[in-house]
């Protein structure tokens, strides 16, 4: 849908020195999260803006990278320069065995 208009990265590529956000509903979240992502729920972001660093490199991820695309296309035109969407988003994240964790730290699913 936004294809190369939005940057993105590969999952693979997302370190621990990436900040993740995560912009899922909190059901998704609740059910299963990449460890030390970062939950905002996409609708929740225009009031959170403060949470989102500018001096780091940050991934935003969803489920497949729908969500995902249109909050970076939304930080990117609101001053952000490090944002990318996570290609494939969870499901993509899942598919190359990165953990999946619930808020105990149980493994999660993705939904």
């Amino acid at each position: 849908m936004f294809g190369s208009q939005v940057p993105s990265v590969p999952v693979t590529a997302i370190d621990d020195d990436t900040y993740l956000l995560d912009v899922r509903e909190d059901d998704e979240w609740a059910a299963g999260h990449a460890p030390g992502a970062h939950h905002v729920p996409m609708m929740e972001l225009p009031a959170r803006l403060a949470e989102v660093p500018t001096d780091r490199d940050v991934a935003v991820i969803c489920r497949s990278g729908g969500r995902s695309a249109q909050v970076v296309g939304y930080l990117l035109s609101n001053g952000w320069g490090q944002v990318r969407n996570a290609d494939g988003g969870m499901r993509q994240w899942v598919a190359v065995g990165k953990p999946v964790v619930t808020g105990d730290g149980q493994p999660g699913q993705v939904i």
